[in-house]
């Protein structure tokens, strides 16, 4: 884990109120893994850096997907090319593909596609089949699909209807579930409860779910505490032993 001053190379809004940036980072790069993190200073207006996941990886190079939702988020969406951002990183755990995973599952619940666009790329080097189930409220907030890397089975849910198939991401689960020999999930905690209360009927009973949790942080580097997490292996910290968890081992039933 370093400090480093990486420079923007390009920016864009992919979808609304979402941005792809990318950024030249050395040796971030050279280290991520994925479902690693970085913690990105975000401006003289916020006192916390803002911690996001890396999105995707490429040479020297790696993509930042930041939606706007506050004066950190807005002043990162507005870095053009040559911009300098102060990030700190790479941080936490990732995710684990085992050796003899061949089909493997992945689950994306509106923008939890950030730290799984990475873990495509890499089951795809190492000859996996990846499918992967996206989900969103509507058509207008699901993630590109020329961005999904080359190669992944996409099946899309929307909860209105207006693409793909109607109703949340998890409806789906079952027709995919059976199949694949990992399952890999980012999205929010209603869509991880939903999925540990309903392991028989989601088709997930004996099954090997890694999911990324996305939780507020204060330092990122397991100092303040504020982002703790009850597990049944006690108490662990989402920046340090997280944010990839295996299912099982997170207490659900705890409030958020």
């Amino acid at each position: 884990m370093k400090q480093v001053l990486a420079r923007v190379i390009e920016n864009s809004e992919v979808m609304p109120g979402t941005y792809l940036v990318w950024v030249e980072s050395g040796k971030v790069a050279e280290m991520a893994k994925p479902g690693q993190f970085v913690m990105v200073w975000c401006g003289e207006e916020t006192l916390l850096r803002r911690p996001l996941s890396i999105h995707q990886k490429e040479g020297d190079r790696i993509a930042l997907l930041v939606r706007v939702v506050a004066k950190g988020t807005h002043w990162l969406s507005q870095c053009k090319a040559g911009d300098g951002l102060d990030i700190l990183g790479t941080l936490g755990n990732g995710f684990a593909i085992a050796p003899d995973s061949k089909d493997l599952l992945m689950v994306a619940g509106g923008i939890g596609i950030a730290p799984l666009c990475f873990l495509a790329q890499q089951a795809l080097s190492k000859g996996c089949w990846v499918t992967l189930l996206l989900g969103a409220a509507t058509a207008s907030q699901l993630y590109p699909s020329h961005l999904i890397p080359g190669g992944v089975e996409t099946v899309v849910a929307t909860e209105d209807g207006t693409a793909g198939r109607k109703g949340m991401v998890t409806d789906i689960l079952p027709d995919f579930a059976g199949g694949a020999d990992q399952v890999f999930a980012c999205g929010p905690m209603a869509m991880y409860r939903d999925m540990a209360a309903n392991k028989g009927r989601l088709k997930l009973d004996g099954r090997a779910v890694q999911v990324s949790l996305e939780v507020r942080m204060g330092c990122g580097r397991g100092i303040c505490y504020g982002c703790t997490l009850k597990t049944r292996r006690g108490l662990k910290q989402v920046c340090t032993d997280g944010p990839v968890f295996n299912m099982e081992d997170i207490v659900w039933e705890e409030p958020d």
